[in-house]
């Protein structure tokens, strides 16, 4: 097979060239690795899919001794491990996933010095036993992933990773660093102080993901917008989120009726099912799973095409994280979210259910923030990215709200109808049994309180329930109604909509989203770069067969961005292929010639 002899300046260019089949590095990689080998520590916020693994994975080949690596879960733990096995790089996980000759032969292997990496647990990490005998190794770093679970304001805060600012004191000049994708301000400077990083290297890369688009609806027939969404995309990968066990059930149940490739994931569940979900999924034997949020850290899946959020997520760090398993390998991808405020009254309830009240206090305002980012009538991108404290110069060009403006009209009359209503009924009751008056409905309970009687019963009856229930929440969000979430979520006028209801104002409503604008489908192209459509498809398939003959997932062979560079610039030789971004020297030996034949074969015959 071919030998390249690179040209890098440095062990890490080096590095990044032959193991990664990468040509450079991205934005802040190299300063973040040269504080690391030099000893020093760093703290790291990049976005999902922005190159995080990178920062530490380089310089603990480079360094003396073993790289150690905290993970949260198994399934994040050997998805890494894979994929650095597949580049030719010696790494391991230790967990309660390994035979007992699995897990011995894993320990000989660190105390032999025969592994780069090694990917614990906290839990595991912090084990007595474990810690002395990491004190008898040289050690080469020590990494904190998914760092966010260290803060109390991190959305998925673990009690066991506290106890992780304990390694500097145990292990005193070894460096140190934390990574996430998800932390603003407070959680930052939380996992500043817990882990001892304050004079440490910080690494702010920004969050925006530019190849995702994101589009929200109002929630009305959520199954059938969850279909209309889904027409034309049997051959992509998506994951849909919802709230509840039994939603998930029933959603992924009717998908595979449909004719949908789709499973169910939840912690119900037993561990082989969920496994098997799991792993169907990063093989494209499935494609969609429909989860709890119980699916989804640990998935470095890079073709997954869409995410739905059947449900709203009850904080933005979470809808953020989740949002952002679309489009890692940096390709088009869709986000979209159905928004209903009954699912506002189910969230709080869940976390009200908390016994900390502290925790409770600051999840409720995480949700108020989440409540108020989708009610928002700008930019989705600048105001996710603000929360964050990242500012936009401008509108992003790949939202909803940017490519689709809401249709705007003169709402003031039915305004003005709807107020009424909520006075008429006493301010007393929620959203759902305001439309009923306002169109007429002739219910039990309209004629048990003798609703039938008010002057606003029937007076909307022109208008569709989708119409007044979209109204509504316009005026909750305008300032005009507040909504007591603590009792019940009724409505209740505030001081702003008596010159409303005097005459005295006029308001401009929108009209409701019930479906997303049905664009003409991005082609799956790197910027600047053009592939025959068919050829990729043939090197899909000839993935597939590689990946399965092997037993990992297809994007541990080459991901879809590889093999559209492929298609595009045709590759018939050796060097040629090494050239192509993600191929490596393992890879070229490993799978080189089978992707060679495939595109000579199809030169040939075309």
């Amino acid at each position: 097979m071919q030998s390249e002899t690179y040209n890098a300046e440095s062990p890490a260019e080096e590095i990044l060239q032959r193991v990664f089949g990468y040509k450079q590095f991205r934005d802040y990689q190299q300063q973040i690795i040269d504080q690391v080998v030099k000893g020093g520590d760093a703290f790291v916020l990049m976005p999902t899919g922005g190159g995080k693994s990178i920062c530490y994975q380089i310089p603990a080949m480079i360094r003396n001794g073993v790289g150690i690596v905290v993970s949260p879960l198994i399934s994040l733990m050997k998805d890494q491990v894979d994929t650095l096995l597949a580049n030719g790089v010696r790494a391991a996980c230790y967990n309660s996933s390994l035979s007992s000759a699995e897990t011995r032969q894993v320990l000989e292997d660190m105390h032999a010095g025969n592994l780069d990496l090694l990917y614990v647990a906290p839990e595991r990490l912090l084990n007595e036993d474990f810690l002395e005998r990491l004190k008898q190794l040289e050690i080469a770093l020590f990494a904190i992933d998914e760092a966010h679970c260290v803060s109390q304001w991190g959305h998925d805060f673990r009690p066991e990773y506290i106890q992780l600012g304990r390694l500097q004191q145990m292990f005193p000049g070894v460096p140190l660093l934390a990574l996430t994708a998800t932390a603003e301000k407070q959680t930052r400077l939380d996992i500043l102080q817990r882990l001892n990083l304050g004079k440490s290297l910080q690494v702010v890369a920004g969050f925006d993901r530019p190849n995702i688009r994101y589009t929200l609806i109002d929630k009305q027939k959520p199954y059938a917008q969850l279909r209309n969404f889904l027409t034309g995309r049997h051959d992509e990968s998506g994951i849909v989120y919802a709230l509840s066990r039994k939603r998930v059930e029933e959603i992924a149940a009717k998908l595979r009726a449909e004719g949908h490739s789709a499973a169910a994931y939840h912690a119900g569940l037993d561990a082989a099912t969920r496994r098997g979900v799991q792993e169907k999924f990063l093989r494209d034997d499935i494609q969609i799973v429909v989860a709890t949020v119980a699916f989804g850290m640990g998935i470095d899946k890079p073709n997954v095409r869409f995410v739905v959020h059947y449900d709203l997520p009850k904080n933005i760090e979470s809808y953020y994280q989740e949002t952002g398993r679309a489009g890692r390998d940096g390709l088009p991808a869709e986000a979209l979210l159905l928004f209903g405020y009954g699912d506002i009254v189910i969230s709080r309830g869940l976390i009200e259910k908390g016994g900390n009240p502290e925790q409770t206090r600051i999840e409720l305002q995480k949700l108020s923030a989440m409540v108020a980012f989708a009610e928002a009538g700008s930019c989705r991108r600048r105001a996710l990215l603000g929360y964050f404290g990242e500012q936009m110069e401008q509108d992003c060009g790949n939202c909803d709200i940017c490519l689709n403006p809401p249709e705007t009209y003169d709402g003031t009359e039915y305004a003005r109808m709807a107020l009424s209503c909520v006075y008429r009924v006493g301010q007393r009751f929620g959203i759902g049994h305001v439309v009923d008056v306002l169109r007429g409905a002739k219910t039990e309970r309209i004629y048990s309180l003798r609703h039938e009687q008010l002057s606003t019963w029937g007076i909307g009856r022109e208008q569709s329930q989708e119409h007044w229930s979209h109204l509504l929440r316009q005026l909750i969000h305008l300032g005009y109604l507040e909504q007591d979430m603590a009792n019940y979520s009724i409505l209740k006028l505030t001081a702003a909509a008596r010159p409303l209801l005097r005459g005295e104002l006029e308001v401009s409503l929108s009209r409701p989203r019930l479906k997303p604008e049905r664009k003409k489908k991005p082609a799956r192209k790197i910027v600047g770069l053009e592939y025959d459509e068919q050829l990729f498809q043939l090197l899909r398939a000839r993935r597939k067969q590689i990946a399965d003959r092997d037993a990992v997932p297809p994007y541990v062979v080459f991901g879809d961005a590889s093999l559209a560079e492929m298609a595009a610039s045709l590759p018939s030789s050796e060097a040629a292929l090494l050239d192509i971004n993600g191929v490596g020297q393992a890879k070229l030996e490993r799978y080189g010639a089978e992707f060679i034949a495939e595109i000579v074969g199809y030169v040939s015959g075309s």
